[in-house]
């Protein structure tokens, strides 16, 4: 690196969320170098002080470079252009939600270049990006986190290192799963509210006043691993509990959902899965 303490850093990727992350680093003591296939996108950040290159002329000059593009294809091609170019030792990020086997691929590559490549997505959109709040989930060598961790600082809040190049992108999409299985489970919830006639942003704004409290579905998820919990596991008696009242509140759903004639597929595969999923099964279950 240039400097240890100020590497310069690339972006490559001004988007919605690309963007709002690279304004975070605007005015970094090594500099900003950005590109985008839009020159016009990277017009505002030279007006603040960064530098637009081509990404044959950024990968020469920075020391960490991240990569934020739409598609997988994409995200290939800019990291291979990056890696023809690019001296041993930089860190290449790649932000992007990729197919799982092209970070591992990609970083085979990377390696032949001297080139330490991090399969880095992030949650939190462009909101947290725009405020410094997002996650960041980093797969690789755990030298390369730790040399590219202050840079991702500057915009995430919570930086975690999760294992080997691909376990990043395993957790975006597992983490991604929980989001948009969420958001069908909530149209169907608003759909039952709809139809007993309710006022649909009232609902919205329990659940998030509850969830800003509760947690919302993270609550649960607390254990090491799943499967049956043992029977002197101390979060037993809890997730009993939950599976009680969690039975009880869906069967009464239901019973609405059948009263108004409103399918609730997902409070259903809920009602019938609950209790294995918490790990506390009944005993005809297990």
């Amino acid at each position: 690196m240039t400097s240890a303490a100020a590497p310069v850093v690339g972006f490559v990727g001004l988007g919605n969320i690309g963007g709002a992350m690279a304004r975070r680093l605007l005015g970094v003591p090594g500099g900003l170098v950005v590109h985008d296939v839009r020159p016009e996108a990277t017009e505002p950040f030279v007006a603040e002080g960064a530098r637009a290159a081509a990404l044959a002329t950024l990968a020469r000059d920075c020391d960490v470079i991240s990569v934020v593009v739409l598609t997988d294809a994409q995200a290939r091609e800019v990291v291979h252009s990056l890696l023809t170019h690019a001296r041993p030792g930089t860190v290449v990020a790649v932000h992007s939600t990729v197919e799982t086997g092209t970070a591992p691929e990609l970083a085979v590559a990377a390696a032949a270049a001297g080139v330490d490549l991090l399969d880095a997505p992030v949650s939190g959109g462009a909101l947290g990006a725009a405020d410094g709040r997002l996650a960041v989930m980093v797969g690789g060598e755990r030298a390369a986190y730790e040399r590219a961790k202050p840079v991702f600082a500057h915009w995430a809040s919570l930086v975690l290192h999760v294992g080997e190049v691909g376990a990043g992108t395993q957790t975006k999409l597992a983490r991604n799963l929980l989001s948009f299985a969420g958001f069908a489970a909530a149209a169907e919830a608003q759909c039952l509210a709809e139809a007993a006639g309710l006022d649909l942003t009232k609902l919205a704004a329990v659940v998030r006043h509850s969830d800003a409290i509760t947690g919302g579905p993270s609550a649960v998820m607390i254990r090491r691993e799943t499967g049956r919990l043992a029977d002197d596991d101390g979060l037993r008696p809890i997730f009993e509990h939950t599976r009680t009242l969690g039975e009880k509140d869906l069967a009464l759903a239901l019973a609405l959902g059948d009263e108004l004639d409103v399918p609730l597929p997902f409070a259903r595969l809920a009602h019938q899965h609950l209790a294995a999923a918490l790990g506390v099964p009944h005993e005809e279950e297990s």
